[in-house]
Order: structure tokens, then C-alpha cells, then sequence
């Protein structure tokens, strides 16, 4: 379908002609998200300014039977917030007030667009703070979060971002306004907010959130340890888990991850002859109780094999060693034209032997793997460096991609862990659900959106779905 020249001028009488973009020029910065291989501009795209201006728009896009993609800063890694030529994409930036922080009952409400560590910034001066931590936390939005169920580093120990999400006020599809769970995310009836949270975009756009902030812990503890192979790094990471201690954060980078970021202007002091670093973080309301974890976990390290384990001194080094993990991927960025981030989730007794092979997968295609990655929960992020304009390299990547979810499937694993499904991962869909499954996900997805104009085309591969309870695939 064409988008109707009415439509769009209705639309340009709500947010102005300066919120609406339609040449080709504007469209291009909109055509892929933080995924590099999923290209494709959409008809139009509206900023609303204001939560009536959203409203307007979607009950416009709903006359006239418009699908739309609701996109955040545009930082995510699945193709999930790239429209097509028939669609128009919302973005949600400008809707970026943070419209109540209430310190007594530990929580926030936002609109779609506030930057995550805003709201973090915003709550500090209370002792609060918000837990799940992306590491694109400075760009990514909290709209954004929602949809995709982000993690972050520290939600080994506090969850992601389902577990933090109170109440939501939803626009739906046909332009509907309703409100899912309860201030105090009391479970009244069916759990709808942890329906909504992951959905990517097919169920509507989260018009208010309110999230749940944690006080800032009293002591917080960051250790540094370099291993001489990937298996004993998984190996002490296993021991840390299996002693009862609960980290607020465990990652692990690799030797090539760690000498692109000590390169880098993130450098943060890793050891660049070391085969595998883990970052470790200990926190609690007790120096005491948080010290003997501490001192715990480095004799947990050692014995695994660490070669040096480093304590941060102060909250300055601790910070730098977090740069270095956080900014992990923008270094990578940097050292090729185009950078793959995939996400999968494999058991953490599996991950030496994954890692190996990954190593090897990506060997065989002629392409460079980094991995920097949430060891704690298995949480797998390979990143492939390659130059789209060279010939063959885009689908050797693709090729390479798709080696490496089967490998971590059969390693009793999972396609995603928080990136989401969107473009990029919809074909291996069908690898772990059958057609009964997914024909139940897309009969869900028409409870709230029947005409599926929501972010069309994403997460449930239509043409896997058998027919059940009266839908068609």
C-alpha cells in the first residue's frame, strides 16, 4: 500500500511541518538501527511532541489503516525499529520528561524518550538510583528498554527490565488508551505489564511507565581478573556462581575485545596478553559483608587459574574499568566500516566450549569474532567486524550469524537474551518454537492489534504459524 498524501497532511496538522520528515536525505537516518545489515526507509516519519500529539497521530494512522513503527534513539541491534515504504515510524525522542520521581515510595514515571541514565541522574540526589543498566545507556531511551526487555550488566543480580517496570499507560493500534498494572506493581488479575514489556513494538507504544527505583548500595566492590584461556575464565565463573554468591555483575571480554578497547580512547588498563579478562562487582549495604565476598570471589578467581585479580581502589578506577566494558562495542566500531553485535544465551558450563567454536565458525568464513559478553547469565554478544563493500562480506557475515545461533541452540541455548528478535533473528524463530507456539504468539499479538499494522513483520515469522483457534497463517 501507499501511505495516503491525506494521512500525511493530516498528520503534518497535529505536530507541525518541522516534526515530519519525508525526503530521502532524512528518511536515510532512520533506514537501519544500531543493525548494519537491515536497510530500508520508510514512508515518512512524525516526531510528536507531546503525549496528545502521539495519540492524534496513531488515531490518524488507524483511520486510514497505516502501519507505523514506534522507534526510540534508534540503538537497538535486531532491525526492530525500522520501518518499510509503506509504514511510517514514530519516533519518541521528543516525549523525554521524566514526570515524577517519588523517593518515599521508590518510584518514577516517564515518558517513552527519557534516556535511560537520565532517570538515573534525576534519582541519585534521593539515593536512588535505576537498575537496568545497557551498556548504551547513555543514548538508549527507556520506551526503548521496555520494548525490548533490556538488560544491561548489572541484572545478573536485580533483573531486567520487566522486573522493574510498575504500570504502563499503552496507546494501542486502533488508538485505544489503557492503563496495565498498578502503582505499586501489585499483581491484580493477568500479569499484562510483563505482556506488554518484550513485545517489540507489536502491541502498542508505552505512552507513560512507571519503573521501580532501588537505593544506591552502600558498598560496592569491583574486582579485575585476566585468565590464560577462555575455558578457565568459564570455569571460575561457574565456581563464583556455584559458591552462592550472587554478583551484581560478572562479564567477561576476550583477548581481541581487550586489545581494540586498550587502543581505544576507552582504554581502562586490561592486560592485552591475557586470553580472557572478567569484571567482577560485589555490592550490598554492609562494607563488611561486601569485603568477604569480595575477598571470596578472588580466592574463587585464583584457584580457577586467574594470573592477577585487581581490586578498584576508589570509585575514579572502578569507573574506568566499567569505561572500557561499556564502550566495548563503540570501540569495535571503529576499527571496520560496518560492526555485527549478535546475542544469544547458552548454558554458563557451556560457554568455554561455544566460545571455541565460535572462534572457529568465524575463522572459516575469513572474519573477525570479539566477544564481550554477561558471563553470568550466559548472556553471549559475538562481535563480527566486517566492510559491506566488499564483495561477499555482508552475506559471509549472515552465514557466519546463522552458524552461531544453530551452534548455541544445540548447546541447549537460547536466539536472544535482550536484543530482541525484530528482522534479525525472525528466521530462527522456528529453531525453538514450533508452528502450535507461534500461531499462539501471533493469535496474542491480534488480541491487541487485529490488523497487525504494530511494527509489522517482526519477531513471529507469519509463515511458521499453523493455524490455531481461528488464525490463519
Amino acid at each position: 500500500m501507499n501511505v495516503p498524501e491525506q494521512a500525511l497532511g493530516a498528520i503534518e496538522g497535529v505536530v507541525g511541518r518541522r516534526w515530519i520528515r519525508r525526503a530521502p536525505a532524512e528518511l536515510e537516518t532512520y533506514a537501519t538501527d544500531g543493525l548494519p545489515t537491515r536497510h530500508s526507509r520508510p514512508c515518512a516519519v512524525v516526531l510528536p511532541g507531546s503525549r496528545q500529539e502521539l495519540v492524534s497521530v496513531v488515531r490518524i494512522l488507524a483511520h486510514y489503516g497505516i502501519p507505523f513503527v514506534a522507534r526510540g534513539a534508534g540503538t537497538g541491534l535486531s532491525g526492530g525499529a525500522v520501518g518499510d515504504r509503506d509504514s511510517v515510524v514514530i519516533g519518541l525522542t521528543r516525549l523525554n520528561r521524566i514526570l515524577l520521581i517519588d523517593p518515599r515510595n521508590r518510584r518514577a514515571v516517564v515518558e517513552p524518550g527519557v534516556v535511560n541514565v537520565r532517570l538515573s541522574e534525576a534519582a541519585r540526589p534521593y539515593g536512588l538510583y535505576y537498575a537496568p543498566d545497557p551498556s548504551s545507556q547513555t543514548a538508549c531511551t527507556i520506551g526503548g528498554n521496555v520494548a525490548e526487555n533490556a538488560g544491561g550488566p548489572h541484572c545478573l543480580k536485580y533483573g531486567v527490565t520487566s522486573s522493574h517496570v510498575l504500570e504502563l499507560e499503552i496507546i494501542l493500534p486502533d488508538g485505544s488508551l489503557v492503563n496495565l498494572g498498578s502503582p505499586g506493581g501489585e499483581p491484580w488479575g493477568p500479569d499484562l505489564v510483563g505482556l506488554f514489556v518484550g513485545s517489540e513494538g507489536m502491541f502498542g507504544i508505552a505512552t507513560r511507565i512507571a519503573v521501580r527505583l532501588l537505593p544506591l548500595p552502600k558498598a560496592v566492590r569491583t574486582l579485575l581478573a585476566d585468565f590464560p584461556s577462555l575455558k578457565t575464565a568459564g570455569e571460575a565463573v561457574s565456581a563464583i556462581i556455584a559458591s552462592g554468591i550472587v554478583p551484581a555483575a560478572l562479564e567477561m571480554m576476550d583477548q581481541n575485545c581487550v586489545r581494540v578497547v586498550e587502543e581505544s580512547i576507552y582504554a581502562a588498563g586490561y592486560p592485552v596478553d591475557a586470553a580472557a579478562v572478567l569484571i567482577v562487582e560485589l555490592d550490598g549495604n554492609s562494607q563488611e559483608a561486601v569485603a568477604a565476598e569480595a575477598a571470596e570471589v578472588e580466592r574463587l578467581l585464583k584457584d580457577s587459574g586467574a594470573g592477577t585479580v585487581r581490586m578498584a581502589a576508589d570509585e575514579r578506577e572502578r569507573e574506568r574499568l566499567w569505561q572500557g566494558r561499556k564502550k566495548a562495542f563503540g570501540a569495535l566500531g571503529r576499527i571496520s566500516p560496518d560492526l555485527v553485535v549478535q546475542d544469544a544465551v547458552v548454558p554458563r558450563t557451556a560457554l568455554p566450549e561455544v566460545l571455541e567454536k565460535i572462534s572457529s565458525i568465524a575463522a572459516a568464513y575469513g572474519l573477525k569474532v570479539s566477544n564481550v559478553f554477561h558471563a553470568g547469565d550466559g548472556n553471549l554478544h559475538p562481535n563480527l567486524n566486517f566492510d559491506r563493500r566488499e564483495p561477499d562480506q555482508l552475506s559471509r557475515v549472515e552465514r557466519c550469524s546463522a552458524e552461531i545461533m544453530e551452534l548455541c541452540i544445540k548447546a541447549g541455548g537460547s536466539i536472544t537474551g535482550e536484543h530482541g528478535v525484530g528482522t534479525d533473528k525472525l528466521r530462527y524463530m522456528p529453531l525453538i518454537f514450533d508452528g502450535d507456539t507461534l500461531a499462539a504468539m501471533r493469535a496474542v499479538r491480534r488480541v491487541f492489534d487485529p490488523q497487525e499494522r504494530a511494527n509489522r513483520g517482526k519477531v513471529v515469522p507469519v509463515h511458521a504459524c499453523r493455524e490455531w483457534s481461528g488464525v490463519t497463517a
